[in-house]
């Protein structure tokens, strides 16, 4: 039959199963979690700041979440969203090119979700919440479904809807964790540590000299934050790994400038712990070992230049991540420089 005599309400049907059918295969592909290896459990701390001790080998995420990572999250679990981990601020309508450029279609019961610049951008504006339901979703195998238990909120960590302040803050890391927010000392280690010294580094490059931020792929200390001016004034953000010759010890990528990272550490009861610098940062100080931002840090907040990364840990997870906080108070206290 010839297309011009079908009705039209038949061919509004096939084009709704075909969009529906689309989506259900965006929904469909998993995300894959590059990880790098962090060995040589038992190491000394940084005697500088008293952090980085590890008591067990573990892997850390290679590069930050991106954008096309957490759209694929979205879509699988947030076709309401119940608990807010859809910033409208993403879709770089406020901010502009701030933002890692994330859209949402639809109404309650029925949002999807688009990237509209590169799926390689960090993600940001996600609260350290958002985060730990990020991790949720990978520990039970990336389910689709409502967002709720099984899906988000049981896993790594148990949140029963937290999303304040205070619940955020006293929500701990399950004994069984999988994917899960590195503690401050996982961060810190991935990022400083260099297996071959026993020391540590000042910047996340390898170095104990201020990176350069210009984008180049060959620089071997390079990084994205503000020093005289933006690394990229037009796109801000840089897309995870492009500093291709500028890994830590271990070969993570980012852990200076580009996005600050949340990890596990609370701070005076009030503040989760945010580490590694922006692109909005001033390098001299925001991408060094001893800086942590726990001013800014409210685990409900989501900012432009806040984002994450996750770690994968053995099982049992607990051991030695005792005292996540003890060593806070030596590290020195700054607002983040925008």
């Amino acid at each position: 039959m010839d297309n011009k005599h079908l009705k039209p309400e038949l061919v509004s049907l096939a084009v709704s199963c075909v969009l529906i059918f689309l989506v259900s295969i965006a929904r469909a592909q998993p995300v894959t979690m590059a990880t790098v290896p962090v060995g040589n459990p038992g190491n000394a701390a940084d005697p500088a700041t008293g952090f980085g001790s590890v008591s067990y080998s573990y892997n850390i995420g290679e590069y930050d979440v991106t954008a096309g990572q957490y759209t694929a999250f979205l879509n699988a679990v947030a076709s309401t969203d119940t608990y807010g981990l859809y910033n409208s601020n993403m879709s770089a309508v406020l901010n502009g090119n701030f933002e890692c450029g994330i859209t949402q279609s639809g109404s309650p019961g029925s949002y999807t979700y688009t990237t509209t610049r590169n799926p390689n951008y960090p993600v940001n504006d996600v609260s350290w919440g958002d985060a730990a339901r990020f991790c949720n979703w990978l520990t039970n195998n990336q389910p689709t479904g409502a967002e709720g238990n099984g899906t988000t909120e049981t896993g790594s960590y148990t949140l029963n809807g937290a999303t304040s302040n205070s619940a955020l803050l006293a929500v701990t890391r399950n004994a069984n964790a999988d994917y899960v927010i590195p503690t401050e000392n996982e961060w810190y280690k991935a990022a400083y540590y260099n297996p071959t010294t026993s020391s540590y580094y000042l910047y996340p490059t390898q170095s104990n000299s201020q990176p350069s931020n210009v984008l180049s792929p060959t620089g071997t200390n390079n990084a994205n934050f503000q020093d005289d001016g933006f690394t990229d004034p037009t796109n801000f953000l840089t897309a995870v790994g492009a500093f291709a010759d500028s890994a830590s010890p271990y070969g993570t990528y980012d852990q200076g400038g580009d996005v600050f990272q949340w990890n596990e550490s609370v701070y005076d009861s009030s503040y989760r712990g945010l580490r590694g610098g922006s692109f909005s940062s001033d390098g001299d100080v925001n991408l060094q070992s001893g800086y942590s931002d726990n001013v800014n840090g409210f685990p409900a907040v989501e900012s432009y230049f806040i984002g994450f990364r996750v770690s994968q840990v053995p099982e049992p997870a607990s051991t030695g991540i005792l005292g996540l906080g003890v060593t806070s108070m030596l590290v020195r206290r700054r607002s983040v420089r925008r």
